[in-house]
């Protein structure tokens, strides 16, 4: 009897405890949940500097960058550094094919020549505060899920109307551990961003798609750029008489890098993780949804490849889309690999007989939660050809660029419909996007896109999620699919910009007579409208449910687990993630050091190759051993890697020492380790990240921009405390 206690309770101890290295951690909560543990694994500042609202704190010099990606304040003079993926779109709008920034990079020796970017903005977090009393007031457990919603939307709207605030300043209410919590932000968003730097992307993106999510890594990955503020510092719109913002705080710089075992910790804006599923939904992740957008994505890229190998000018029009397809097909195929080698499903099954276990114990929990397991694994199977649909429409009718201008050709209809101001103001609206949109557009790639994707859309789902015109559209071609691309594309107006001017330049009523006779645009309204009528109501419906279930699952984990440290799932709002350097073990017989160096370029190095060739500075540098300062015993480090738990949107964020300076930045995952945002696994998941003295390597003896250096405080922090 006493062992199976002991097994038990050894069982217990493995399924609930938090690994050291495991967790986004919100940053206000680091005082009274992490410190300690920090200091513990090497931490040398405290909770207070990394966070505070009454002094300068590290996160003053954290940025959202576009919202999609993260970066950091490195100067007192607004200079920003991010990933040269994070920055790719900006340096592609200023490439053409007679000065292409993608191929041969950019540099401002002068601020005068840092390039604008339409659109972009970095936002500061100026405080953070937990508002869970006022927007779940009166929020009761009787409620429907759409019920529910409408009371924290009541509920927030109400709050943000109340809440003092600057005139600058902007309010971001988002909900934590699937809605039991909910936390306010208090952002300053810049909007003037200027281009300042990037490396071309032989050094950028040096190993491209076979390197992608792969270590070892030896990939240049940054860009910069410069804020500029208003005469008193604060956001404006863009203007010649905007000068650079002046930071609360800026980051310095460590060139001492780093050894095995040293902490390290990652502060930006991770994007989106699921860890708290359970092995049901884990499962259909696994086996049913990654599988069917990896096959959707492997075709996708397939068609643009055949182009861009062939067309320079194509190659640069479609090198951001290629480049986003690709980081997510690859990313699934490891997320599916890692769940498999980790065995995931199990561990989330031998979690969960913990806390039946518990739950049974005691008659509270089990009558609140005794059915909770069992209700998300049968709503997970109900919702499993829901789901499975949803995934082929949201993979395929992006990929096809007619259907997304169908789409903004067909919302004229409906705003003409209204009246006629808002067809007016909804027709300058999808011009100026549609401007856009066939600067990277060619009908071709899409005419061949359009082919291969929807003979996937039609031949591997159920009948009944599918468009019944282009069923009958396939009976009359005799099944051809080239047959159906070839009729549309030879008969729209809307592969062709200057055809949709001819339309608009008509009257409202004869454009929109002209948009409702359009076969791409019937086709597109009778895809969506097949999706919107056979999936959506009952995918919604069930999701409400799971949504619902899962809620209540998380707020049951909070009660039964009090001995655990729980962190919310990311959701795009700023946290610090800490870990240590270290190796890993990838599979049998197959283990990886924690850097890289630039032997490893020359390793790689294939003359003219579309990924592994290098711009001939570079390969002298490295033969005359020009490093500079930033070399180790003559080798020049490249990248490391470190057991911080990172996802998107985590791209660009610092990666920062026991000191808070800044060693590194963050740019991928290891991809056996892809499956961190489901099931998180010590052994295995690593963050791969620049190391900061490549990237000044770069900017000083590669580009010669000393402007940028001097710009910089870098500093020796373990030569310091030797000496004291």
């Amino acid at each position: 009897m006493k062992k199976n206690i002991l097994s038990f309770s050894l069982l217990l101890f493995i399924c609930v405890k938090t690994f050291a290295d495991e967790g986004m951690w919100l940053p206000q909560l680091l005082q009274a949940l992490n410190e300690k543990e920090m200091k513990r694994m090497g931490l040398k500042i405290n909770a207070a500097d990394i966070y505070s609202i009454s002094k300068s704190s590290l996160k003053d010099a954290i940025v959202s960058f576009g919202g999609f990606c993260t970066a950091e304040v490195i100067s007192d003079q607004g200079l920003l550094l991010t990933n040269h993926h994070c920055g790719f779109d900006a340096i592609q709008n200023h490439s053409s094919v007679e000065n292409n920034l993608i191929q041969k990079g950019f540099w401002a020796y002068q601020k005068e020549q840092e390039l604008q970017n339409q659109g972009l903005f970095a936002t500061f977090i100026e405080r953070i505060e937990d508002v869970t009393k006022e927007i779940t007031n009166n929020v009761t457990p009787s409620m429907t899920e759409k019920e529910r919603q409408s009371q924290v939307d009541k509920n927030i709207n109400q709050l943000k109307k109340d809440f003092k605030k600057e005139n600058f300043e902007d309010i971001l209410i988002r909900p934590f551990f699937d809605g039991n919590k909910y936390y306010l932000f208090v952002t300053k968003t810049y909007r003037d961003i200027r281009l300042v730097g990037a490396p071309p992307a032989s050094i950028g993106n040096f190993g491209k798609d076979t390197d992608n999510w792969m270590w070892p890594r030896h990939t240049g990955d940054f860009s910069m750029f410069r804020i500029y503020a208003d005469k008193n510092n604060n956001p404006a719109a863009f203007s010649a008489d905007n000068v650079p913002y002046k930071p609360k705080r800026s980051l310095k710089i460590s060139l001492d890098g780093l050894k095995e075992g040293d902490f390290t910790m990652v502060f930006g804006f991770p994007g989106r993780t699921n860890e708290y599923l359970t092995a049901a939904a884990v499962k259909q992740v696994m086996t049913v949804n990654d599988p069917a957008k990896i096959a959707i994505r492997a075709k996708a890229l397939e068609v643009l490849n055949g182009f861009m190998r062939k067309d320079e000018k194509i190659k640069i029009q479609y090198a951001a889309k290629y480049a986003g397809i690709e980081n997510a097909y690859k990313k699934w195929q490891g997320e599916v690999l890692g769940l498999h080698s980790t065995n995931a499903v199990q561990k989330k099954l031998s979690y969960e007989a913990s806390f039946m276990q518990r739950v049974n114990a005691n008659p509270v929990w089990k009558n609140s939660y005794g059915n909770l397991l069992a209700n998300l694994s049968v709503a997970y199977k109900g919702i499993e050809p829901y789901s499975y649909a949803r995934d082929y429409y949201n993979e395929i009718t992006p990929r096809i660029e007619l259907m997304g201008i169908a789409a903004d050709m067909n919302s004229l209809v409906t705003a003409f419909i209204k009246d006629s101001s808002s067809y007016a103001n909804r027709k300058e609206e999808v011009l100026a996007k549609l401007e856009e949109t066939f600067k990277e557009y060619d009908a071709s790639v899409d005419k061949k896109m359009f082919e291969t994707l929807l003979e996937l859309y039609v031949t591997k789902q159920q009948a009944v999620y599918i468009s019944p015109m282009l069923q009958q559209s396939l009976n009359r071609q005799q099944q051809s699919y080239s047959a159906i691309a070839s009729d549309v594309f030879g008969n729209t107006a809307f592969a062709s910009l200057e055809k949709i001017k001819t339309i608009l330049n008509q009257t409202p009523q004869e454009a929109v007579n002209a948009i409702k006779l359009d076969i791409a645009g019937n086709l597109y309204t009778d895809i969506f409208t097949s999706f919107a009528t056979n999936v959506s109501p009952k995918l919604n419906e069930m999701q409400a449910t799971i949504n619902q279930l899962q809620r209540k699952y998380m707020q049951a984990q909070l009660d039964v687990f009090k001995e655990k440290n729980f962190y919310p799932d990311a959701n795009s709002t700023l946290r610090v993630t800490y870990g240590n350097v270290k190796g890993y073990r990838a599979r049998d017989a197959v283990s990886y050091d924690f850097y890289t160096y630039m032997d490893g370029i020359m390793e790689k190095y294939k003359p003219g190759d579309y990924e592994f060739d290098v711009p001939q500075k570079l390969i002298d540098l490295y033969n005359k051993k020009d490093f500079g300062q930033y070399a180790v015993n003559g080798r020049q480090p490249v990248c490391f890697i470190a057991s911080n738990h990172t996802t998107g949107g985590n791209s660009g964020s610092p990666a920062l020492d026991a000191y808070g300076n800044l060693v590194g930045l963050n740019f991928d995952r290891v991809w056996e380790g892809t499956m961190s945002d489901i099931n998180y696994d010590a052994s295995i998941c690593r963050n791969i990240m620049v190391d900061i003295r490549y990237v000044l390597f770069i900017i000083d003896k590669y580009a010669e921009a000393k402007n940028l250096i001097a710009e910089l405080q870098l500093v020796h922090p373990k030569k310091t405390v030797k000496k004291s």
